[in-house]
């Protein structure tokens, strides 16, 4: 366990270094950042030799709390310069569950334009969305919830962003569902069932409208109809 003395100490480091490089700059050869280079691939190789997806997962959980320190001071001093070792504890924390802390990061990600290392193969906006969509559905679907509030963050954080259309559909179909979690009572004779069961329709409609094999079609009639005798109920009661 790292002693609070020299999580602060690494944490200025940090800071310092990320201050010494503007946009389309390289930290290389800032030591620090050299040496959670050295780290980040030692950890990478790590997790390369374990097949298990869970135990991944466990070992990314294991390690992060390592890189708490500099990523704190990262994003306190930094002026835009590339860090892969940032943009990768931000996939990691995705993985391991830490929304809140990939999202932390994903705004100064995007803010600055940094790329994700090569390996990953995605822009950076492309990868949030669907690392964020995938485990929206994935919780979900298995019977979990999921943070509206940080979907709907993650889309107006990449909303500018071009992408395939694929990709936005998933984040609209996480949106929808996770909605139609939240609501209460079928009847939607709350109006906060309503607004939700309202707002899970027009996502999914998007969804749809932006990949045809989606899987949104049955929601999608089965809200429309909800929302239809609520609002058959509600004219109803005014007569």
């Amino acid at each position: 366990m790292t002693s609070p003395a020299r999580r602060h100490f690494e944490q200025a480091r940090a800071e310092k270094e990320a201050a010494s490089a503007g946009p389309g700059q390289q930290l290389a050869g800032a030591s620090h950042y050299e040496l959670m280079l050295v780290k980040l691939a030692a950890d990478r190789r790590r997790l390369k030799a374990v097949q298990s997806v869970a135990r991944k997962v466990e070992v990314k959980r294991e390690v992060l709390p390592e890189y708490v320190s500099y990523v704190a001071g990262a994003l306190e001093g930094g002026r835009g310069a590339q860090d892969d070792v940032l943009m990768t504890v931000m996939i990691w924390r995705i993985d391991a569950g830490d929304y809140a802390g990939a999202l932390e990061i994903a705004r100064y990600a995007l803010r600055h334009g940094l790329t994700l290392p090569n390996h990953y193969e995605r822009s950076t906006a492309a990868a949030i969305t669907e690392e964020f969509s995938d485990a929206a559905l994935t919780a979900l679907r298995d019977g979990g919830t999921f943070d509206a509030d940080q979907l709907n963050e993650v889309r107006e954080l990449t909303e500018p962003v071009d992408m395939h259309d694929q990709i936005r559909a998933k984040l609209h179909k996480a949106l929808g569902l996770a909605a139609m979690k939240l609501i209460g009572d079928d009847q939607l004779d709350d109006t906060y069932d309503w607004a939700r069961a309202s707002q899970a329709v027009q996502n999914l409609q998007t969804s749809l409208r932006l990949d045809a094999r989606a899987g949104v079609k049955q929601n999608i009639t089965r809200l429309e109809k909800l929302l239809s005798d609520a609002e058959g109920r509600r004219k109803a009661s005014r007569t």
